[in-house]
């Protein structure tokens, strides 16, 4: 499978949205309750993602022109990493971090934080994100974890 990373454009919020829409049923369906799955999912309409288009750097990992993946950088806020279950386990999240690490750095950021689902906090936890603390939403559990990215001497 040959995976391209790249900048999403306006014309992918549709794929992106499906992508999440249905990660969220799939993976994220085992951790959360329904009524906390479609909560989140009301933000992640196609209309919806494409203002994170506008407003942060989103990338898309594609297989054949079809996005099977998505991730975005909001200043040093990692947010949105989702991998469409089929091709999850494959690599994919891991591509998408790399690049959002290169571009982190590229500015100049010293560490990144993510707020992490409790599904996706073990796959973090592999790239050497730690945890800060749990925050919560009513009975939505979320784990704020950060990872530095200025090497120790």
């Amino acid at each position: 499978m040959q995976c391209m990373i790249r900048r999403a454009i306006e014309a992918d919020a549709n794929q992106i949205s499906a992508v999440i829409l249905r990660t969220l049923r799939e993976t994220n369906a085992k951790d959360y309750t329904d009524e906390i799955i479609e909560r989140v999912e009301r933000s992640f309409s196609p209309s919806a993602v494409l203002q994170l288009i506008d407003k942060r750097t989103v990338f898309v990992a594609t297989v054949g022109g079809s996005i099977i993946g998505t991730a975005s950088l909001d200043g040093s806020v990692i947010r949105t990493v989702f991998v469409a279950p089929n091709a999850q386990a494959q690599g994919i999240g891991k591509l998408l971090m790399a690049e959002l690490e290169r571009t982190a750095r590229d500015r100049n950021i010293p560490s990144l934080t993510v707020p992490s689902s409790v599904t996706a906090e073990s796959f973090y936890a592999r790239l050497g994100f730690s945890v800060v603390r749990n925050s919560y939403y009513g009975d939505e559990r979320t784990i704020i974890m950060e990872r530095s990215l200025i090497d120790p001497l």
